[in-house]
């Protein structure tokens, strides 16, 4: 069973209609690409994931969007207990104001996870898995602020891993960052989904076809495509995608 699927779904902003009956499912322990042009309704889509959409008022949703089978619109769904389960990272590194180790415990410490040692052991764990231990583990009292922004980026990661999720949304994580931050990141992805499912969006179609198993192509709030991301990138089943990818438009 996939871990996520969306069934029918529609989404307005007040009287705009961004998403247009978009379906699709999310296998499991892997990774998955949004690609398409700005504005076609690709980051959207990955917010209604964790409901991040929730925050925008006027907004409105049609279709089911199922995680684990549950539908996570159903009435007396804890939005806060969905969002611990499937974590974001932005687009560009968004720190806390405080100390290196105080960012990643931040999530264990308002979700009352653990005693002082489970903590010091998940922040440690969490860094490891962002690849990020080794250039911290001596500076745990410095701010955030200090790192770099590839370094900052992968914070921001390892304090998504800290309360354990399920699912790691990624909205254009490597846009801000330079080649050497932006490969790293990508080595850190195709690390990351032996344990978690991914589910990224990139105006990179490279960085897509790198890092991803599957790949949805959007265009105008309509899912053109969507398929094994090598069959996508060497014989799309659209014209439109084919366009798109070799750059005839986009």
């Amino acid at each position: 069973m996939d871990i996520i699927e969306a069934k029918n779904i529609d989404f307005y902003y007040s009287d705009f209609h961004a998403l247009k009956n978009v379906s699709l499912g999310i296998a499991k322990n892997s990774v998955t690409a949004f690609i398409g042009p700005s504005g076609c309704g690709k980051s959207t889509f990955l917010r209604l994931l964790n409901r991040m959409n929730d925050l925008i008022p006027d907004t409105k949703l049609a279709g089911k969007c199922l995680v684990n089978g549950e539908d996570i619109y159903a009435k007396g769904v804890d939005v806060d207990t969905l969002r611990k389960k499937i974590g974001m990272v932005f687009q560009k590194p968004n720190p806390f104001p405080k100390t290196i180790f105080e960012n990643i415990a931040y999530g264990l410490r308002v979700n009352r996870m653990g005693n002082k040692e489970f903590i010091r052991n998940r922040v440690e764990e969490s860094l490891k898995a962002a690849a990020l231990w080794d250039e911290v583990k001596d500076k745990m009292n410095r701010s955030a602020y200090d790192l770099s922004g590839g370094q900052q980026q992968r914070l921001c990661i390892a304090r998504a891993l800290a309360v354990k999720p399920d699912i790691l949304l990624m909205d254009e994580p490597a846009s801000a960052l330079d080649p050497i931050s932006t490969a790293k990141i990508e080595d850190l992805i195709f690390d990351l989904k032996t344990q978690y499912t991914i589910v990224i969006v990139t105006h990179n179609m490279q960085q897509a076809a790198r890092v991803s198993d599957s790949t949805g192509f959007f265009m105008l709030g309509e899912l053109i495509e969507f398929s094994d991301t090598k069959k996508m990138f060497l014989n799309p089943a659209k014209e439109q995608t084919q366009n798109y990818i070799t750059g005839r438009f986009g």
